[in-house]
């Protein structure tokens, strides 16, 4: 039975090292993750980094970034750069 009281690992941000532990709300980080399958060339591998709301956010600046640039002579430009890769908004309670 999960006892309340247990004190859990915190999760420190993979980029810079920071605590991604939020005094009385507990863990608040974001997860880039990949599972590669047959075909890839990184198959079987699998990865996770942790980073906290700083970092996240830069790393979704840099891929942001990276989709203009790559998309830049085309005719069609994306509409929301600021809502790329968000799936949610006013979700205080992750019920979406």
């Amino acid at each position: 039975m999960h006892d309340p009281n247990q004190n859990h690992a915190d999760i420190v941000c993979d980029v810079c090292g920071c605590s991604t532990h939020v005094p009385g709300y507990g863990q608040q980080h974001g997860t880039l993750q990949a599972l590669w399958g047959y075909g890839s060339q990184h198959d079987g591998e699998r990865y996770r980094v942790h980073l906290c709301e700083p970092c996240f956010f830069q790393t979704l600046a840099y891929l942001r970034q990276e989709r203009r640039i790559n998309r830049l002579f085309e005719d069609e430009q994306p509409v929301d750069d600021q809502a790329f890769g968000r799936v949610a908004r006013d979700d205080f309670f992750g019920e979406s």
